[in-house]
This record gives C-alpha cells, sequence and structure tokens, in this order.
C-alpha cells in the first residue's frame, strides 16, 4: 500500500514512530514532514498529504498534530477527501467501514505509540462497507 503520511511539530516524534512501522509492515511511505521538533504550521503538511490523496498518488494518507483537530479540518479541504479524527480502533475503523476515510487523524498528545499503531493498522485493514453506506458518502459531495 501507498501511504502519504505528514505531521506538524507536535506529532514529529510519532509520525517518525509510525513510517518505520509503516515501511517495516512493507508499505511505500510517501513522508511529507515535517522533519523535526522545530515549530511549523500544520496546514502545510496535511495540505500535502491530502493533494496526494485528492490525486491519488497514493491510497490512503496518515496526517497528525498535537489534538488532530487542526490536520483533520484541512485535509477535509480537499475534493474528494474524507478524514477521520481517531482515538481509538473502534472510531478507525468505522470511519473506514461506514465512511470510506481516506485519510486518518491521530492526535499524537493524546495517544501512546501502542495505542496509535494500533489504530492504524485498524484503519489500514478496514475495508469500506458499502451499500447503505455508498449512498450517504455520495450525499458528502453533495
Amino acid at each position: 500500500m501507498r501511504i502519504a503520511i505528514g505531521s506538524d511539530h507536535a506529532g514529529f516524534r510519532l509520525k517518525e514512530q509510525l513510517v518505520e512501522h509503516l515501511r517495516a509492515a512493507g508499505n511505500i511511505v510517501d513522508d511529507k514532514g515535517t522533519m523535526s521538533e522545530e515549530s511549523t504550521d500544520y496546514p502545510d503538511h496535511a495540505h500535502a498529504v491530502a493533494r496526494d490523496v485528492e490525486g491519488r498518488k497514493g491510497d490512503l494518507g496518515i496526517v497528525i498534530c498535537g489534538s488532530g483537530n487542526g490536520v483533520n479540518i484541512t485535509a477535509n479541504k480537499h475534493v474528494g477527501v474524507r478524514s477521520a479524527l481517531a482515538w481509538t480502533v473502534e472510531v478507525a475503523k468505522l470511519a473506514r467501514q461506514h465512511n470510506d476515510a481516506n485519510i486518518l487523524a491521530l492526535p499524537a498528545r493524546f495517544l501512546s505509540l501502542e495505542e496509535a499503531i494500533a489504530i492504524t493498522d485498524a484503519f489500514l485493514s478496514t475495508k469500506f462497507e458499502g451499500g447503505r453506506h455508498q449512498r450517504r458518502v455520495s450525499a458528502i459531495e453533495g
């Protein structure tokens, strides 16, 4: 799977650990930064990930900031992007099953590494159920 990932400074350490985990699992990872803990603007990195997903350069995306909210809001400004903020495995699974989410937003300040890995793995391995959910997902775009 090809995965675009990006974070701000608050999510940098978690991003680095997730990149390592994802690559070890055999995924192709396109790291959109940031590349340090120096203060940076989260929209820059969230837009970069969302552009990859929007342009189908990546299968799925992951965006990370302190609360997950800023990157989630930013990613959802892109056509065809359905970014979902997840803080549990169950929320991540439902985002894929019912909403066909294609970007996962993570709140770095509120998750342990183990939780983040479990959430990410659940998001990546869960498929969209379609059926009645397709009608609803289609309605998102208007």
